[in-house]
């Protein structure tokens, strides 16, 4: 089929509901069918038989496209007998519709017309009026009231347009005659329909669909839908309602493949195209579909095998009964005979095990004795250690240096390569040179000593140039050193200028810092609490007036800490529990969003927790070390039980030790000998753990900003203020020396790019003065080329190009070599400090290698000490348990023993030589696991899983016979929609011919000649005439708005005559026309009728007509 011809529709009151004359295909069956995929892509749908199943979709938008000549071949064989049909049609007498007449139509407070109503004739009618007097709102409003597009009436964009100004409602009724045989449900409406469309400015829009006497028979525009396809009535296709736009637009600005488009929109055959077009989509995913389901084939065959494969099974099973019971008597003896086996082991057992007890107790003493001497050297190593310090600093540097070097060495390599380069091509120029040389001397031998004088003057004045020449590149050249000396110069400056700009800005940082503490401490003095947190007074307050469901929230619970020793310990402490100081404790869980809520209010929401505990004061001195180690619960004085023992659940301040330095915490830990934390007065945290070995890391001191600076301290506010401000003052001054730093290197950044600019515009002077001594040299050069033979100029020419080409090469050599021996100048100290710097490294690694390794090898040797200990200690706790739990057993087995020899007696006669226990008991579960599997896997009767099977066989042929089914149906389905699209040519081609037709007999009734020509290929129609009327009958309604405002007195006047005696011959068909002109020369009768509009004065009422 072909491609659809689409139309330009982007009306929105039809974008969501489009008027069809036929119902379409629903393309939403396929979202209903299954999703399953199998990975063979459907190629086998059956064990014996392969069902196809057609899925061309190629086929389904393809169509041969008409001919050219075919085109021309139908027309010759079929116009005449058309012409001859026309002819007799037009001189009989047309008849009036039955059904779809327009009798009358009324409108309230539409457009510029509060009330207006008239009834129209069946045939022909005109509206004639003035400019402005509301001719075209009977228009819009048949458009408006049969549900057609706001947009398509060229009056408004929405329905709000055509409300009457000043008015808030628009209403529009308009009356079909609705009588013969063809009449829509003749029962509910009778003899007429009325259809009322009411508007509102909010945008409402409701429809009233009722019989002649009024009763309201529908509401809903599908209703009305229904209405205009039976009647045939077609309000937004312009070849039954002509606005002024669409007629001007159409007859001065379309292309033919426009009118081609109004052609077929005219005729339907664009919506036959793409109903033709959705059925032949509808039909290719209708094969997909049978496609999926052709896949499920497999998964029903597979599904009988299984029932298949159960109900052969359920057979089986019948014959492991019997051997269960035998395996029984056969393990009731095995298990008297396992029980007797397993007491004579355990009696062996117990034994060995007193044995391994004694020596495990003897490995205990030797370990403890190893560990001791091992704690000593430790200690001695460590100590050692941290007095020989790090080396960061020099292997920071030595990497610097480093990446120094390489990148030196690496410009070293480029520039040996490029010096290797520049001497091998100059070499070769030197012998280009020598050559040309010989061979000027040799040709000028044999000149002629003429013109002597005047090329020695030329020399001369060439040697000056020359001079000039190579004097003004020395100066380039030093320029060009200077210019880079003093640009690395102010790259320096700049470099240290942003370091000192990044250090002020820390700088700056502190003092705003020291400002904040300032701040803090001032709000201390006002107010003790501020410590803990913002408007902590306002909290308590709050806390005191309300009713809780517990108790009384307690905290901040730094009201309660306080540290003996805050110049000791103070520091430390901050970090460690001055975040808990804020918090507050709760014992109902109910209470904690109203403290949430008083905490948020007052800006502490992120920084206090809320701890939700019974009050429970519990002992916990158990987990305390002896009195004479230091913790932190022993470094404070906590005055409220309950916040204590939350410390405590939280912190662990009762276990966690306190000493000077990391290496006092460390032997604190190991002579603790259970492992635990110690923090140190400097800053670390150490571990050890229970099983050996430990490790340590750095504590984060607070920023100077941070709020729990004020905590844990000796001194006042005061104190504190003044401590601060003396800290900021220092600040400020390093602040003030740095800027005089920073104003220096500025000075010295702005001197030397003032002065490379200088430098540079030499630069660029000695530039130009060098291009002008060159071009003098070139200009005497060839003055004196020019009195040289052809050969001589040659060769002379070509020697100054090796020449120049030797000056660079040269100068590029003196450059390169420069630029080495800066490099190698530039390497000599940083090869001196990096030898010197791996020389340090290595004695400081050397030595701290030896104590680490030394260091490490006794940890090793303690931690296996340990390890010795805690194996053999606890290998001795397992064997004593271990000797008490055979005792028991074997006490026990012998207990079972009895027992077990009397019970098998009971349950049958004694079994001969039984199998081990636990192979009988494998071969009876194995047994009873296939019964059991069996009842679980198939929970059936043998009967129950035969009428499966015969189920799964039924489903497998059903299945197979509907695919079958609904495959032959798709294939006639898109036999027929084949046929359908043939048709579909065959009527464009007639209605194609009528129109041709149709168009050269009227032009012919007024003497005129013309053709309109039809390229369906090219999808194009084009019309040919000097002057015509285009007219073009498909539907029974016509209304063209102000048809004749391009045509003079005479044209309008045979216009008018043609159309009413075309209308007369009409069959079934109804016109109303819209002019503005005089109708003086149209008499009315029983086919025509005529509607004169009064004059604009927006107030009509009934009109007047004859």
């Amino acid at each position: 089929m072909p491609k659809r011809r689409a139309v330009a529709d982007s009306d929105e009151e039809s974008a969501a509901e489009p008027v069809q004359k036929r119902s379409r295909t629903n393309e939403s069956d396929e979202e209903d069918q299954p999703r399953t995929q199998r990975a063979s892509g459907g190629k086998e749908v059956a064990r014996n038989e392969t069902i196809e199943i057609e899925d061309d979709e190629d086929e389904a938008g393809a169509s041969v496209e008409p001919d050219a000549d075919e085109e021309a071949k139908f027309e010759a064989e079929n116009e005449e007998r058309i012409r001859e049909k026309v002819m007799n049609r037009t001189k009989g007498q047309g008849g009036v519709a039955e059904m779809g007449i327009i009798e009358s139509i009324e409108m309230h407070q539409f457009m510029c017309h509060k009330y207006l109503t008239f009834s129209l004739g069946p045939q022909i009618n005109f509206i004639i009026g003035h400019n402005g007097s509301g001719k075209s709102a009977v228009l819009s409003a048949l458009t408006v009231a049969l549900g057609g597009k706001a947009t398509s009436t060229g009056r408004g964009s929405g329905l709000k347009s055509f409300i009457r100004e000043g008015q808030a409602v628009s209403e529009v009724t308009v009356v079909l005659k609705n009588q013969g045989e063809e009449a829509y449900r003749p029962k509910e409406y009778g003899r007429s329909i009325v259809i009322t469309r009411r508007f509102t400015k909010e945008g409402a829009s409701s429809y009233k669909i009722k019989s002649r006497d009024g009763k309201v028979i529908s509401t809903k525009r599908e209703e009305l839908q229904a209405i205009c396809d039976h009647m045939n009535i077609q309000v937004d296709n312009p070849m039954n309602i002509l606005t002024q736009d669409s007629a001007r637009q159409f007859l001065s600005a379309s292309t033919p493949a426009d009118k081609y488009k109004f052609f077929l929109k005219g005729t339907q055959l664009s919506q036959l195209s793409e109903e033709y077009q959705t059925c032949m989509e509808n039909i290719s995913q209708t094969a997909k579909v049978l496609k999926r389901k052709a896949e499920v084939i497999p998964d029903l065959e597979d599904a009988l095998e299984e029932a298949r494969a159960r109900w052969e099974e359920a057979e089986k099973a019948r014959e492991q009964k019997n051997k269960s019971a035998e395996l029984k008597r056969e393990l009731a003896w095995a298990h008297v005979a396992s029980k007797e086996e397993e007491l004579t082991k355990q009696l062996n057992e117990v034994a060995h095990i007193r044995h391994r007890v004694q020596k495990c107790e003897a490995q205990i003493a030797d370990a403890e004795a190893e560990r001791l001497a091992c704690n000593e050297k430790v200690a001695l190593l460590e100590e050692e250690l941290d007095a020989l310090g790090n080396v960061e600093n020099l292997t920071r540097r030595r990497e610097e240096l480093g990446v120094l070097i390489k990148a030196n060495k690496t410009k070293l390599s480029q520039l040996r390569a490029d010096e290797k380069s520049i001497l091998d091509s100059k070499t070769g120029v030197d012998s280009t040179i020598a050559e040309l040389e010989k061979k000027i001397a040799d040709e000028q031998a044999r000149l002629e000593t003429r013109s002597k004088e005047k090329r020695d003057r030329a020399t001369a004045q060439l040697q000056q140039l020359n001079a000039a020449l190579a004097e003004n590149e020395e100066k380039l050249r030093h320029v060009a050193a200077e210019r880079q000396r003093l640009t690395a110069e102010a790259d320096a400056a700049k470099t240290e200028l942003g370091r000192l700009e990044q250090e002020q800005k820390g700088l700056r940082d502190r003092v705003v810092d020291c400002d904040e503490q300032i701040r803090r401490c001032a709000e201390l003095e006002k107010n003790t609490l501020a410590q803990y947190g913002n408007k902590m007074d306002w909290v308590l307050a709050e806390i005191k007036k309300r009713r809780w469901y517990g108790q009384p929230p307690v905290g901040p619970f730094g009201l309660y800490v306080k540290v003996k020793e805050p110049d000791r310990w103070g520091r430390l402490l901050r970090v460690v529990i001055g975040g808990a100081m804020s918090s507050f404790a709760i014992t109902d869980a109910r209470d904690r969003d109203a403290l949430a809520r008083i905490l948020h209010e007052s800006g502490n929401g992120r920084n206090s927790q809320i701890i939700i505990s019974e009050v429970d004061l519990f002992d916990f001195s158990e987990g305390e070390p002896p009195q004479n180690y230091l913790t932190i619960l022993r470094a404070l004085e906590v005055k409220d039980g309950y916040v204590l023992r939350q410390l405590v659940n939280n912190l662990h301040i009762e276990s966690t030790l306190l000493a000077e330095n990391r290496a006092e915490a460390d032997k604190m830990l190991l002579s603790l000998g259970s492992g635990g934390v110690a923090m140190g007065a400097d800053l670390y945290r150490v571990v050890r753990f229970p099983e050996g070995g430990g490790q340590s890391s750095v504590i984060n001191d607070l920023r100077h900003s941070d709020p729990r600076q004020h905590l844990f301290r000796s001194s006042n506010a005061d104190t504190e203020r003044r401590r601060w401000q003396a800290e900021r003052d220092e600040y400020n001054s390093r602040l003030f020396s740095l800027g005089q730093r920073i104003a220096e290197v500025k000075a010295t950044y702005s001197r030397s790019q003032s002065t490379t600019s200088e430098l540079m515009r030499q630069e660029r002077e000695v530039n130009a003065k060098i291009r002008q001594l060159k071009t003098q040299v070139n200009n005497i050069q060839l003055e004196l080329n020019e009195d040289l033979p052809v050969n001589i100029q040659a060769l002379q020419e070509a020697l100054n190009e090796q020449r120049t080409e030797k000056d660079n090469i040269v100068h590029q050599y003196e450059q390169l070599i420069k630029e080495r021996e800066k490099v190698q100048q530039d390497q000599r100290p940083i090869m001196e400090e990096f030898e010197k710097l791996r020389q340090q490294i290595a004695q400081h690694s050397d030595k701290r290698s030896t104590i680490s390794d030394r260091l490490s090898a006794a940890v090793t040797e303690r931690m296996k000490a340990d390890n010795s200990i805690k194996h053999f200690s606890a290998k001795a706790e397992a064997e004593r348990e271990k000797l008490a739990a055979a005792e028991d057993i074997a006490k026990t087995l012998e207990e079972e023993f009895q027992a077990w020899s009397a019970k098998a007696s009971q349950y049958c006669a004694p079994y001969p030589n039984p199998r081990k226990a636990e192979v009988v008991k494998r071969n009876l579960e194995a047994v009873d696991a296939a019964l059991k599997e069996r009842e679980r896997r198939q929970g059936a009767t043998i009967e129950e899983i035969a009428d499966e099977l015969h189920k799964k066989e039924v489903a497998l042929n059903t299945a197979k016979m509907e695919l079958r089914a609904l495959n032959s149906l798709n294939r006639a389905l898109r036999k027929s929609v084949k046929i359908r699209l043939a048709r579909w040519h065959e009527f464009r081609r007639h209605i194609a011919l009528r129109c041709k037709v149709y168009f050269q007999y009227h032009l012919s009734n007024r003497g005129y000649f013309g053709k309109v020509l039809f390229d369906h290929v090219q999808g194009k129609l084009d019309l040919r005439a000097c002057d015509c009327q285009r007219h073009v009958e498909i539907s029974a309604h016509h209304t063209p708005d102000e048809f004749d405002v391009f045509m003079d007195a005479v044209n309008r006047r045979i216009s008018m005559k043609m159309m009413i005696d075309t209308a007369n011959a009409s069959k079934g068909k109804q016109y109303i026309l819209i002019t503005p002109q005089d109708m003086s020369n149209v008499k009315g009768g029983p086919t025509v009728r005529i509607h004169r509009m009064s004059d604009p004065e927006r107030g009509q009422g009934t009109l007047a007509f004859r």
